[in-house]
């Protein structure tokens, strides 16, 4: 025993210095050195007692914590997701003629409206293919006329018994096959002329061209399986994100009342989100993620957007009015719920169950045990007891406090 610890034993009363002893007998000889011990953490705890009663010492003093005041605000139920850009259409450009691939009038990269010229086919088979059609049709033409012209002066003939009847018909049988002769020139000149009108390669619709996938130079096949260019358009894009099926009633009743609408926010912008109303929801759940599908279609005009990007959507789904707000630091889990302390006007601290209605990473629109003006601890929950004291300090204060203890 060190002299500290007998000078403090010695001042105590009789009564208290024989207890010690009297444990270790009860113990027993099988047991005097664990009694010895027991009886030993014993004397210390009186010795505490009695000589911290004494000074006052002994007695713990009420936690410090730092409050804030619940309000009554108007709150918007906003859910956060990741979306993705997708574009309207894309269109891979191919050949609907063969031949050499001549020339490519675009940059890669470029923007192209609907009818610009992308490519240039080799045109003089085309043309020489035209005129012979042309050509064609020109002699069967002739021969119509003649045949139209016999097939009149053997009718006449005919009606004046001066030719049979067969020599009639085989002029009227002439004339009609040289009718469809010439018809099917038509028909022949006219595929010639568009197959000419193929060896411009024009953009199908508005958009921006990728990378030139055939370089001029080449032979190509008409449809070939290889794409001379992919085109993406890029004015409007939609942008695809999903939520929770635990929303959907919400969605359902924001889509009836016409206000369900997604907002972008591209890090990095001038600040101002994108807006857009959601113009799609998918008719089913996804059974394996449990979320469904929503679209919205924005007009990309400053063309920020780009297919496959991934952007951080928003979209409000209820609006509260006169919610209870207090800090995302205030509310607490419990074992089974979620609580909030509330200091009452005595200085005592009360566990008040609540459930969160809304959380935006800062604040918590709760409802429950806590009324607006009421003062919820943000700081300090550790050390309060429900139903003890607690004394309340500026969040300044406590601070400066710590520090000296540091």
């Amino acid at each position: 025993m060190n002299i500290r610890f007998a000078s403090a034993f010695e001042a105590l009363p009789a009564s208290v210095q024989g207890f010690p002893q009297a444990v270790g007998r009860l113990m027993g000889a099988r047991t005097r050195l664990i009694g010895g011990a027991l009886a030993g953490v014993i004397a210390l705890a009186l010795i505490w007692h009695f000589l911290g009663g004494e000074s006052g010492a002994g007695k713990i003093p009420p936690p410090p914590v730092v409050v804030a005041a619940a309000a009554s605000k108007n709150v918007t139920v906003v859910e956060h997701t990741i979306g993705t850009v997708i574009a309207n259409s894309t269109v891979q450009v191919t050949a609907r003629v063969s031949g050499q691939l001549m020339t490519a009038f675009f940059k890669e990269g470029q923007i192209v409206r609907a009818g610009d010229l992308l490519f240039r086919i080799d045109p003089k088979p085309f043309v020489a293919a035209l005129e012979q059609a042309q050509a064609q049709l020109a002699k069967d033409s002739a021969q119509l006329t003649s045949a139209r012209n016999d097939q009149k002066r053997y009718d006449s003939l005919f009606s004046q018994n001066a030719a049979s009847s067969q020599q009639r018909d085989q002029a009227d049988a002439t004339a009609k096959s040289m009718a469809a002769t010439v018809a099917s020139d038509r028909a022949a000149l006219d595929m010639a002329r568009l197959n000419l009108s193929y060896t411009d390669i024009r953009s199908p619709i508005n958009g921006k061209t990728g990378p030139i996938l055939i370089q001029p130079g080449n032979l190509i096949s008409a449809n070939g399986a290889n794409a001379l260019v992919v085109i993406t358009q890029i004015q409007p894009v939609k942008v695809s994100f999903s939520l929770p099926q635990s929303d959907l009633p919400q969605i359902q009743e924001r889509e009836r009342e016409h206000e369900l609408s997604a907002y972008l926010d591209l890090h990095g912008g001038n600040g101002a989100p994108l807006i857009a109303p959601v113009d799609f929801i998918d008719n089913e759940v996804n059974a394996q993620t449990g979320t469904i599908e929503l679209r919205a279609t924005f007009d990309n005009r400053d063309q920020r957007l780009v297919p496959g990007q991934l952007v951080d959507v928003a979209v409000s789904l209820k609006n509260l009015t006169h919610a209870t707000v207090v800090p995302r630091e205030a509310v607490n889990d419990g074992p089974s719920d979620r609580y909030v302390y509330v200091v009452k006007p005595d200085g005592e601290a009360a566990m008040r169950p609540v459930k969160v209605l809304f959380d935006d990473g800062t604040d918590m629109a709760v409802s429950g045990g806590v009324k607006p003006g009421d003062k919820v601890i943000i700081d300090g929950q550790l050390r309060v007891v429900p139903g003890a004291k607690v004394v309340v300090m500026q969040p300044g204060a406590k601070k400066a406090k710590s520090a000296d203890n540091q």
